[in-house]
């Protein structure tokens, strides 16, 4: 079995920005096109990164950037109720926003590792196994 991925928000705007970080992001995605690894994203992330987009450039930008997103060879996994859960249980435990949970569970769900760039999740180290990209 091939190893599984989760791209937080972070991991994807590095990537977009080309931000630090962006050559781990970039090999990833290589690697999913070839269907060496599988890479998930949650339905949050398109949120995060709409919204982001929308405040530090404009609604095109955007709009332009879910496209790209959706072109890339990855698995958008929405909310159902195991993920649900999931995010409720790591929302209860840590002090980490809702948004980041359902990222978190997702990763945890599909047994993939947490690509990310926030701070906001080392108090899942332990938990959820993670590739941190360096922080800003």
């Amino acid at each position: 079995m091939n190893k599984r991925y989760v791209l937080d928000s972070s991991a994807i705007m590095a990537f977009l920005e080309e931000e630090a970080g962006v050559d781990t992001v970039e090999k990833l995605l290589e690697q999913a096109q070839t269907k060496q690894i599988t890479v998930y994203v949650s339905f949050v992330t398109f949120t995060e990164i709409y919204y982001i987009s929308i405040q530090e450039q404009d609604e095109k930008i955007a709009s332009e950037r879910l496209e790209r997103i959706g072109a890339m060879p990855i698995f958008r996994i929405e909310s159902n109720p195991e993920l649900t859960k999931l995010a409720g249980e790591i929302k209860a435990k840590y002090r980490i926003s809702l948004a980041d949970t359902f990222i978190a569970a997702l990763a945890k769900m599909k047994d993939a590792i947490l690509v990310h760039k926030d701070p906001e999740f080392e108090p899942l180290k332990g938990q959820i196994e993670m590739l941190i990209l360096p922080y800003k």
